[in-house]
């Protein structure tokens, strides 16, 4: 039994159905939401109610009914053929992993900044770092501005959202004499153990520039290094592996970069540049030194040299502060280690902040001694 134009029936189990309009799924057909009662007037009470909701939030925000799961993967996949491999890994993990649990199912034309506010809160409650917060919000509010652009939803629901303040960490440097102590220790290692700690310590590498730099990105007769890739592990989506290792172009254009090849240096990638049995510069049979092999035999060092809670990538921040400490220019500095900015490098860098500052005191009194 139904009246004209209500949408009601009566089922074969004796239950009471009503259709409503939800809005438009993705090919523009109607997406109809259900309600189910044991009585006429139940059904039609609760229809009702149904009804106008989902009229404001089509006049409110739109007719696009497709969950925000649905359309972020179809606009993941999209781009897929212009991000980086890495790049696709990591939004797909934070997505699945930090977004899709909590809106996933959730209607485009019904997330509004309540539901994302929401969602962010529920990323403190978790205790996920600020900056991890930060990174998956630009990415999941990415989809969304598109839906908006292409005039899916009426409102962008990810204005004045309010995100905790992330705190700036800088790395300290490694003293001169626990420096010392590292050198001496790597330079007694078989290479491939001590060969990465001296390329952080001398030129600034990444541990995943150390990993994928190749002796053909080494120019011994003009002394330089090419540093134009990186060999990092990116999570998966599926399968049984975690993880994999990708080998890829360097992150950004300021990462591509010439670093000249000190006296110290030059002399170890000599010796191991005879010894080299594949075209990896810190190899494993034949393949890149996986970074975490890296790490390990790093804290084995560390050991020996009887030091500890030393991070490696402070390596390459004490590579940072000794180009400080001999007066280098912040631009030279800044381009060997392949920041953006100067800025970027002062901010990042506690201790080349301080020495620029100090340099900036004692120039000023030597100017006022001579006058």
């Amino acid at each position: 039994m139904s009246k004209k134009g209500e949408n009601i029936y009566k089922r074969k189990d004796l239950r009471w159905e009503g259709r409503y309009i939800k809005g438009r799924k993705e090919n523009g057909k109607i997406q109809y939401g259900y309600i189910y009662g044991k009585s006429y007037s139940e059904v039609k009470k609760n229809l009702y109610i149904q009804k106008v909701r989902h009229q404001k939030i089509i006049e409110l925000n739109g007719e696009s009914a497709i969950t925000y799961q649905s359309f972020c993967l179809d606009w993941l996949n999209k781009r897929q053929i212009i991000l980086k491999k890495s790049t696709y890994a990591t939004y797909l993990y934070k997505l699945k992993k930090y977004v899709f649990p909590y809106i996933g199912e959730i209607p485009l034309n019904q997330i509004t900044r309540d539901t994302i506010q929401a969602l962010v809160q529920t990323w403190m409650d978790q205790s996920l770092q600020a900056s991890t917060i930060h990174v998956t919000y630009q990415i999941m509010k990415k989809p969304l501005h598109e839906a908006y652009q292409e005039e899916k939803i009426i409102q962008f629901p990810c204005k004045n959202i309010l995100l905790p303040k992330k705190k700036k960490e800088k790395v300290r440097s490694v003293s001169r004499v626990d420096e010392k102590k590292l050198e001496i220790q790597a330079k007694k290692s078989p290479l491939v153990n001590g060969l990465p700690i001296l390329l952080a310590l001398k030129a600034g590498l990444r541990i995943g520039e150390i990993a994928a730099l190749q002796w053909k990105d080494v120019d011994l007769s003009h002394r330089l290094l090419k540093i134009r890739n990186t060999y990092q592990r990116i999570p998966l989506s599926s399968g049984k592996n975690k993880s994999e290792l990708l080998l890829a172009p360097a992150k950004t254009s300021h990462s591509v970069r010439i670093i000249p090849i000190g006296n110290n240096l030059y002399k170890w990638l000599k010796k191991a540049n005879k010894k080299a049995k594949g075209p990896y510069v810190c190899s494993e049979n034949l393949k890149p030194r996986e970074p975490r092999l890296i790490t390990y035999h790093f804290h084995q060092l560390m050991k020996k040299s009887n030091l500890s809670n030393i991070h490696f990538h402070q390596l390459r921040h004490t590579f940072a502060t000794r180009c400080m400490e001999s007066q280098g220019n912040i631009t030279a500095i800044s381009a060997l280690l392949g920041h953006a900015s100067t800025q970027m490098t002062l901010d990042t860098y506690t201790d080349a902040d301080i020495i620029s500052l100090k340099e900036t005191i004692s120039r000023k009194e030597r100017l006022r001694n001579i006058a």
